[in-house]
């Protein structure tokens, strides 16, 4: 079966749980995680929660529980990417993952290349399979959602979802 037929068999509509990692924003301050929600929406799937929690790895995973309590079939987690001291998320993100998919992190950086220049190796985006959904994570920065939504995520969501169900029945 070709990619297009993959797509087609893809479920339309998901749960998506969209997660903030911030030691600094508010709901009011959080444009990328409102960006994040209204995309979903935007493109008819369904908002099973949204949280913003501090750059921290058991805050973090705590959010990931909970949208697995909510039954999001994909969560976004925004923030905390880099490689400051306080930036975190990548190792509460990536030491859950039970499959990565390395493909997100290699394309948005190279992505991000062509925006930003060489500062986009500075980003730790990763992405891969949790308890049977889809978790990316990506930087906090609004550009960097963007981007991530309308050339990675958005296009692909549904397939990525198809193949997870496919293990996880």
């Amino acid at each position: 079966m070709g990619h297009e037929e993959h797509r087609k068999e893809a479920p339309a509509r998901l749960a998506i749980f969209v997660v903030t990692a911030s030691d600094t924003r508010g709901e009011a301050e959080d444009e990328s995680g409102r960006f994040l929600r209204e995309a979903a929406v935007s493109a008819g799937h369904a908002l099973a929660g949204y949280r913003i929690v501090k750059d921290d790895p058991a805050a973090i995973r705590a959010a990931l529980d909970e949208a697995a309590r909510a039954g999001a079939d994909a969560v976004l987690v925004n923030g905390g990417t880099g490689i400051a001291g306080r930036d975190r998320t990548y190792e509460a993100v990536a030491g859950v993952l039970e499959k990565r998919l390395d493909g997100f992190g290699e394309l948005f950086r190279m992505l991000s290349f062509a925006e930003i220049g060489a500062a986009a190796m500075l980003s730790r985006a990763v992405a891969g399979v949790w308890g049977g959904r889809a978790v990316f994570s990506m930087p906090g920065s609004r550009a960097a959602v963007t981007l991530a939504w309308e050339k990675l995520i958005g296009p692909e969501l549904p397939h990525v979802v198809r193949e997870i169900r496919k293990d996880h029945g």
